[in-house]
């Protein structure tokens, strides 16, 4: 995963994942199929855990602190000391091969469905009076993501956690109160 995380699906090469793996080859193609099949283990790895974005965004109280706490993770989880920085999500597959196609929709399925729920949290914000009727479920969720996705650029450009979390404060103003 880390290796994936680091380099992107497309330039981890093989002998790099059998090296980390301590496996050889046929072993990598027996458990797994292919590179692929491994890239897709990796990101169910990556995307489970004791907190994930479904689980940020159904436990949060409102969507305004759904919002908040998946970009401070988000912030936090990209300038981890263990991992490198930035997200699996936003930068593995930014520029593939029209070979890769399938790797780049399944992570675009993957953000999109974090938007989704995202948007659908806000738009039942709206409609139950916790946010004001102006406000926009469509682009609160689309520019949340943004965040996440330019955040994940900074960090990979070696921009600190605390300019992130800054950066989320900022973001958070555009919020209706």
């Amino acid at each position: 995963m880390l290796l994936f995380w680091r380099h992107g699906f497309e330039s981890t090469s093989l002998s790099e994942l059998t090296a980390a793996m301590g496996i050889t080859p046929p072993s990598l193609y027996g458990a797994f199929g292919d590179k692929k099949a491994l890239f897709f283990e990796a990101l169910d790895r990556y995307l489970s855990g004791p907190v994930t974005s479904t689980s940020i965004i159904a436990d949060a109280a409102t969507a305004r602190e759904a919002a908040h706490d998946l970009l401070r993770v988000s912030a936090r989880g990209f300038t981890g000391k263990h991992t490198p920085p930035g997200c699996l999500l936003a930068s593995s597959a930014i520029s593939c091969s029209d070979a890769a196609t399938d790797v780049k929709e399944q992570l675009a399925t993957i953000r999109r469905g974090i938007e989704q729920r995202l948007r659908k949290k806000i738009a039942h914000d709206i409609d139950h009076g916790i946010l004001p009727d102006h406000a926009d479920a469509t682009a609160l969720a689309a520019l949340t993501m943004a965040v996440i996705q330019g955040m994940s650029t900074l960090a990979r450009d070696g921009a600190s956690r605390d300019k992130l979390l800054k950066i989320v404060e900022s973001t958070m103003q555009a919020w209706p109160a």
